[in-house]
């Protein structure tokens, strides 16, 4: 076997093994297994142990991993669901970019930071990872609830609008200016992406139910479902949208068909095999040697913002359906993740921010997305019996049989 193929085995093996060895020993605590894997990341990557460093392919594979973490959940949630709470989801992601913004973008120009400097923090604080809430609401059977569904439909709303706060920012950055008819064909195009793949693509998956069962091809279903799902990441990101929020698209188009099919438990074992390997990378990607003196202080002050302007600015347009309502939705958008990870790297190699300024990011990005696992676990830990899987519900009955 040629030596980069045996290296590239190895690195994988490693990742999977520890990312799977870490989820367990978090579970076995009662914490999300998600937490785990990106705490593995954390601890053998490059910053710290450095006992195992991603490769550019390893990362490549992290990124499918999202896509199919956003199929799976797209699979479980039916377009009708989604479209019950679009106008609540819509408020939510509208409170939770203006909030975090302005508190950001007000804390740093008065610490003195320059203008081009704040705006890219501030705007890194306004995005959502959705890939981490979905995981954890998976994971506690949860993505059934009112309030999963909004925070769904709140990210693909926050997406956008993210978009269009890091191209007013961009703007500002290259040359004090912003491409107004560019960033407003930007924002017509997502919108257009988003209504199609809502209204209109699980239409289409209808009428392909006749052609696909005169195939001859095994699994054609799934086949098709695969080949969409990759399709629409792809369509996605050429729109200025993440590749995640295609993907969530493509699941939303199958959810309806999916029971027919038995797409999901098949996607779920896809799903169970790459999703480790992105939330380990995202765990590697926290350098914890940039932090000195300073910028402790900033990062601080940052990621405190940033949790209590998303859980606010979220939570408040949901206080009309009570307090637990407001916090599960405010927490669930509290994870930064990759988003601003991204967002930070774009203010890097513009020369927009400074490598302190890139550190209280990635600080920022990882409280936020440590944090929130647990947090969600907590909220959620009351859920009514009929949204537990089947096995679980018979055990507690045992036990209340046995007691």
């Amino acid at each position: 076997m040629p030596q980069h193929v045996d290296t590239f085995l190895l690195e994988l093996f490693a990742i999977f093994v520890w990312a799977k060895v870490f989820g367990e020993l978090f579970e076995q605590l009662y914490v999300p297994a998600v937490l785990g894997e990106i705490l593995a990341g954390v601890i053998l990557g490059p910053h710290a142990t450095g006992l195992v460093a991603p490769s550019d392919t390893v990362g490549s594979i992290a990124e499918i991993g999202a896509i199919f973490l956003l199929f799976t959940v797209g699979l479980e949630t039916r377009p009708q669901d989604l479209l019950r709470v679009g106008r609540q989801s819509l408020r939510v992601a509208a409170a939770g970019v203006a909030v975090p913004f302005l508190l950001g973008f007000t804390y740093l120009h008065l610490k003195g930071e320059p203008v081009h400097e704040s705006v890219f923090v501030a705007a890194a604080m306004v995005a959502t990872s959705v890939g981490i809430t979905a995981r954890v609401l998976s994971d506690i059977h949860a993505l059934n609830t009112r309030e999963a569904r909004i925070i769904l439909g709140a990210a693909v709303f926050d997406d956008i609008l993210g978009m269009i706060v890091l191209a007013v920012v961009a703007g500002l950055a290259t040359g004090g200016s912003i491409r107004w008819i560019h960033m407003l064909v930007l924002v017509v195009e997502a919108l257009a992406f988003a209504i199609f793949m809502i209204f209109i693509g699980p239409r289409l998956v209808g009428r392909m139910r006749t052609p696909l069962q005169r195939m001859s091809t095994h699994d054609a279903p799934l086949i098709l479902a695969l080949a969409i799902c990759l399709g629409l990441s792809v369509a996605a990101t050429r729109i200025g949208m993440a590749a995640i929020i295609g993907a969530f698209f493509a699941g939303l188009m199958f959810a309806d068909y999916s029971p027919e099919w038995n797409l999901q438990p098949r996607v779920h074992a896809i799903n169970e095999f790459l999703a480790p390997f992105f939330f380990f990378v995202m765990g590697t990607r926290l350098d914890i040697h940039l932090f000195t003196g300073p910028v402790w202080a900033t990062a601080v002050i940052v990621s405190l913002l940033a949790i209590v302007s998303k859980v606010l600015g979220c939570g408040l347009p949901m206080l009309g359906e009570g307090l637990s309502a407001a916090a599960k939705v405010g927490v669930g958008m509290m994870p930064r993740g990759e988003v601003a990870l991204i967002v930070a790297l774009i203010g890097l190699q513009m020369n927009a921010i400074s490598p302190q300024a890139y550190a209280v990011v990635i600080f920022m990005g990882g409280v936020t997305t440590l944090l929130a696992p647990p947090l969600l676990r907590y909220l959620f830990r009351n859920l009514e019996p009929e949204t537990r899987p089947p096995d679980r519900l018979e055990a507690e009955m045992r036990k209340s049989r046995l007691g």
